[in-house]
């Protein structure tokens, strides 16, 4: 009886450790997957995202924003920062993520500033063509 009980768990143990593996392999393989399709123009801003804590996705939903404007971006975060003060009742964590969220929006929004300065000067840098 002692010998069959040891089997099986040794077995169990042997199929969750099989898939343990298995799954550990199949997020290796998304996340390099992820990275390569992110492209060197998203270095920045993944740099900016490990910095800040948050992801850009995630700074997007806290703010409910779609498409980055320092208008729509600031509005909510008014909005979102009165509403989750701790004297009307709020959280300060919900803030806090709040604050967060707005910071890392607004590093995108120079990122891409900084991008398209970049690409302003290499047009204007390259000579005219040879005829």
């Amino acid at each position: 009886m002692a010998k069959y009980l040891a089997q099986i768990v040794v077995m169990g143990a042997q199929v969750v450790g099989r898939a343990f593996a298995r799954a550990l392999r199949q997020e290796f393989a998304a996340s390099r997957a992820a990275a390569d399709a992110r492209g060197r123009a998203g270095h920045k801003s993944a740099a900016a995202s490990s910095l800040s804590g948050i992801s850009l996705q995630e700074a997007q939903q806290i703010l409910n924003v779609s498409k980055l404007s320092q208008e729509d971006i600031q509005k909510n975060y008014e909005h979102l920062f009165k509403v989750n003060d701790k004297s009307v009742g709020g959280s300060f964590y919900l803030q806090s993520k709040v604050v967060r969220a707005k910071e890392r929006l607004e590093e995108e929004l120079q990122i891409q500033f900084a991008d398209q300065q970049e690409k302003q000067n290499k047009q204007h840098q390259q000579p005219p063509p040879e005829t």
